[in-house]
């Protein structure tokens, strides 16, 4: 127990000072490619695969791992560039995404490097919508490109979207039309998996793309005179973001008297172990793991009634 304590101890370090670790990797080229730690539970070289009739084609089988059946995805027939071609010793690094295990079948998997989410860039404009990318950074002057993930598991395992009977009655879809909520991720489909399930609750949304952007938003809103807190209902922010991460968004609304007291609620794709204590540092007001909508529903639904009674 205490070696796990001391594991959340140093992972939380980081958190509120924009930082993050990246595990970097190859496909099939030299190209480099990066993945946050806090989303990798191992790497090992790719165990023998069982191929499962009629699975999407990027499965490239499923693996017996530590008593668990995990499926394994070829990352470079994922984003595009087709089957990895050299296959004589991949290696498979095991993650968890919105409390789902797979496994992404690489080439070679080099280090793992701390950086600053400053260090971290939206993809250059220009790169059309089709593209994997949800950031890019330069290392040793080499370009490092993060794929997003998530729109690659709603492509190859797409989850429900729709909100189940009953958890969103009339009375509350009533008050939600005159309410809003602001939204933070820099994952397009993740922003609009957001914005229909809070769009099918009846608040109207407000969707911006990162950390900075977002608090320069809420600069701009106190600087007009305006308190984020009767401006929005609430805001959801993703945590992995370039230029700025959540947990840093989160404790600058904290540290500033005129917007303190937004209601936060970070949802976030990483996974559990450790987001007690990260939220509890930031000050959050909860955590949500994507992408469920019944439990995002939920969540407005709440905020929406609190609202109505204070």
């Amino acid at each position: 127990m205490a070696g796990v304590m001391d594991s959340v101890n140093q992972r939380t370090q980081l958190v509120g000072q924009n930082r993050l670790e990246l595990l970097l990797f190859r496909l099939d080229g030299p190209q480099l490619y990066g993945i946050n730690v806090f989303k990798v539970r191992e790497v090992l070289q790719c165990p023998k695969l069982t191929v499962m009739p009629k699975s999407h084609p990027v499965v490239c089988g499923v693996a017996s791992i530590r008593g668990a059946t995990i499926p394994i995805l070829d990352l470079a027939m994922a984003t595009g560039s087709g089957a990895l071609k050299d296959q004589s010793s991949p290696f498979v690094i095991i993650t968890e995404y919105n409390t789902k295990t797979q496994g992404f079948l690489v080439g070679a998997v080099e280090r793992i490097v701390n950086m600053n989410w400053e260090e971290i860039h939206p993809p250059p404009k220009g790169t059309g919508r089709d593209h994997y990318l949800t950031a890019v950074t330069r290392l040793d002057n080499q370009l490092v490109e993060i794929i997003d993930v998530e729109k690659i598991l709603s492509e190859v395992s797409p989850s429900s979207e729709s909100i189940s009977q009953g958890v969103v009655d009339v009375d509350t879809h009533t008050k939600a039309v005159s309410l809003r909520v602001l939204t933070v991720d820099d994952s397009s489909v993740a922003r609009k998996q957001v914005s229909r399930c809070l769009q099918t609750v009846g608040v109207e949304v407000v969707s911006l793309n990162d950390g900075r952007q977002a608090l320069e938003y809420l600069r701009k809103l106190v600087d007009e005179g305006k308190d984020p807190s009767e401006e929005f209902l609430m805001m959801i922010s993703d945590i992995e973001m370039p230029e700025m991460d959540g947990y840093t968004l989160t404790s600058e609304i904290r540290s500033d008297p005129r917007m303190q007291n937004l209601h936060i609620i970070l949802h976030t794709s990483l996974s559990g172990v450790f987001n007690q204590a990260m939220v509890k540092k930031v000050g959050a007001n909860d955590f949500l793991a994507k992408f469920r909508p019944d439990d995002l529903a939920s969540r407005v639904v709440d905020r929406i009634k609190e609202a109505d009674h204070s």
